[in-house]
């Protein structure tokens, strides 16, 4: 019996994780396609008039089981992956890829939808019932059911390639970071925290290496890159890091990033715009490259101008230390933190014991309670993977969802932090409750120590998963974060807040060994350092934006890194910083269609969190009842059930402008 098609009667009905094979993914799937074809075709073929019910409706459940095996898979993929699981998902991206065109190629099924359309105003449909057919048709639409003959042909061949070559660009990605690892001697562990010294002695464990080693998981090789007073070893460290992906070997990616920007460019032209920028934007809040382009040039000039000024500080600490020539791009980190220390008192090995993982996640919990009423309780696996945890999610005595968190590296995993949904909310059919899934990469120690912007994406993941648990619509269409991509960072990012209010650190700040509160004058501190090194911290990240708007919004580049140097070059990028994430490894951009051409939407939702965040800072508390029923009722549990645009006005009653993310960010006297 086959574990993914047979009826789950685990708690909370959770994944049989214990029972599912490798080997039961590939039937599953085979079987689950079948049945959504065979569900489709009748739709299509239905003789009945098309209505909502035996159309929208009918769709919204047709792929009932095939979203059940796909939960569960996509999420081990990333998470968990292994040679079996990496081949099928080889396998499965051309199928995949294919069955949805079959489906947005259907011609009577698309007419069904335009019959509708065209009819909608007499239909007597709710708000939310007019959406999801205004959705679903635009899905269609810019899908290609448009088009006819060759060009519909053409269009179902290139989605095709896609989805393989985004498929190439993950697994690639993830053979270069669990490939290399720097072996550290004793002598090369002096002047390294103790907690630097655990994680790399459990990473060299893991490889089975006698001793301790540097590997290409950021939360590992960016602490490395912070203490090493080992000039050379940050070096080769940091040069294997930004070379991920560019290494000519079998897992070079820059083939990969030209191919799948022509493809991308040929998709646009054949659905009749100018660029594949022109395309993707369309539905965002942004709409335009242009209004992209303005938000982040307005940005770049006040950060480019204080990277360059911090710059020529840490350069002179360099010389200082008796080293001749510029500040490299490996030593930004190491002399920017001793910059902190001095300036700031702040040393994040002092910091560390404060900001275990068990109290963190107890703060981002007990905000949600403050908040929004949820409770949390721990349960039982079996989950997917030793290191995942689970908590059962309810208000009032009422299920809410379950929430897993999986938050430690591992060679199986791909690198990043992200959350997922393994089932989402939805109530067409019945009440469907949600599972959903954190996952981080941060360094496993006895206890685990974060660093303060561990913490920070452990609540920016938190942000996320709010969105997917208090949603609260009818159709798994508009559910949870399907929403514009410039829209749903906002949660995650506003939710980051949460852990600069003062009350929270005071109560769950408290030393791993001794329980004790984090003193007082180290909070002050560590908050009046908020804004510290954000001139770094934005230009790495706007620059990986405007590599991938400007990659997207013309032709596309026969060599995307002679292109990806040209922008650089045109932004006057400084010296002694690189992008976030240069081309070969911009999973964001390659791994699929998800960000590509909307990087920016990071910073195109911190617009709207610092002013929601402010919101509650008008009240005079960061926990006002009324501010957290509006944030949501208008965004957590709205979903995609309106314009994005519309559900901040009904929050917040107007759009901010973009002196409050430079404020947010220490950069408005920059401006």
């Amino acid at each position: 019996m086959n574990a993914l098609l047979s009826d789950w009667t685990t708690a909370f009905s959770l994944p049989p994780f214990a029972q599912i094979t490798d080997a039961d993914f590939g039937p599953a799937f085979d079987a689950a396609l079948a049945e959504a074809r065979a569900n489709i075709a009748a739709i299509a073929a239905s003789a009945d008039p098309a209505d909502f019910v035996n159309t929208i409706e009918a769709m919204e459940q047709a792929e009932a089981l095939l979203d059940r095996v796909a939960g569960v898979f996509y999420n081990l993929s990333g998470a968990d992956s292994n040679e079996a699981r990496e081949a099928l998902m080889r396998d499965l991206a051309p199928k995949m890829s294919a069955f949805s065109s079959e489906v947005t190629n259907n011609k009577a099924l698309f007419a069904r939808i335009e019959s509708l359309w065209q009819t909608r105003d007499d239909l007597g449909l709710n708000d939310e019932q007019m959406r999801v057919l205004t959705l679903y048709r635009r899905m269609f639409v810019r899908s290609g059911a448009l088009l006819e003959g060759a060009e519909a042909a053409r269009l179902t061949e290139v989605k095709s390639r896609l989805a393989v070559l985004g498929t190439q660009f993950s697994q690639n990605l993830l053979a270069e970071e669990r490939g290399w690892f720097m072996e550290l001697s004793d002598e090369d562990l002096v002047g390294l925290p103790d907690f630097v010294v655990a994680a790399a002695r459990a990473a060299g464990a893991e490889r089975d290496v006698q001793g301790a080693v540097v590997t290409l998981n950021r939360s590992l090789i960016v602490p490395f890159l912070q203490f090493s007073p080992r000039r050379g070893l940050r070096q080769k460290a940091y040069e294997a890091w930004v070379a991920r992906g560019a290494n000519g070997n079998a897992h070079d990616n820059r083939a990969i990033a030209a191919e799948t920007l022509a493809l991308r460019q040929e998709r646009a032209k054949l659905l009749g715009y100018t660029s594949f920028a022109d395309f993707k934007l369309e539905p965002e809040m942004a709409k335009t490259p242009s209004a992209v382009r303005d938000l982040l040039m307005r940005v770049w000039e006040p950060a480019k101008r204080t990277a360059e000024a911090d710059a020529a500080v840490l350069e002179a600490m360099l010389h200082a230390d008796g080293i001749e020539g510029p500040l490299e791009a490996w030593d930004w980190r190491y002399y920017s933190e001793k910059r902190r220390q001095a300036e700031h008192d702040l040393d994040e090995a002092a910091l560390k014991p404060y900001l275990s993982l068990d109290v963190m996640l107890a703060a981002q919990f007990d905000c949600a309670n403050r908040l929004f009423g949820l409770e949390f309780r721990e349960i039982d696996g079996p989950f997917y993977h030793g290191d995942v945890r689970g908590w059962e999610v309810t208000r009032k005595g009422a299920h809410v969802a379950v929430f897993l968190g999986d938050y430690f590296a591992r060679g199986s995993k791909r690198s990043g932090a992200w959350c997922s949904a393994m089932r989402s909310q939805k109530k067409l059919g019945g009440d469907v409750r949600p599972i959903v899934v954190n996952v981080c990469n941060f360094a496993k120690g006895e206890p685990c120590l974060l660093s303060y912007d561990d913490a920070r994406t452990l609540f920016h993941e938190f942000g996320h998963a709010l969105h997917q648990m208090l949603s609260d619509v009818t159709y798994g269409f508009i559910s949870g974060t399907s929403v514009a991509r410039d829209f749903v960072e906002l949660p995650s990012q506003l939710y980051e807040h949460w852990l600069e209010v003062p009350e929270v650190l005071e109560k769950h700040a408290l030393h791993w060994q001794t329980g004790e509160p984090m003193p007082a004058d180290m909070l002050q501190r560590l908050l009046a350092a908020g804004t510290y090194d954000q001139g770094f911290a934005t230009v790495e990240f706007v620059s990986s934006a405007m590599v991938d708007l400007e990659f997207h919004a013309g032709p596309a580049p026969a060599d995307p890194m002679q292109k990806q140097a040209e922008v650089l070059e045109a932004l006057g990028m400084p010296r002694a910083i690189r992008m976030r994430h240069a081309t070969p490894q911009f999973a964001h951009v390659f791994s699929g269609d998800g960000y590509s051409s909307g990087y920016y939407s990071y910073m195109w939702s911190e617009v709207m969190d610092a002013d929601a965040f402010a919101a509650f800072e008008e009240t005079g508390d960061a926990f006002d009842p009324e501010v957290a029923a509006r944030l949501e009722r208008f965004i957590l549990s709205a979903g995609g059930s309106q314009d994005a645009e519309a559900l901040y006005l009904k929050f917040r009653g107007k759009m901010p402008g973009v002196e409050a993310l430079l404020k947010g960010r220490g950069l408005l006297d920059a401006a």
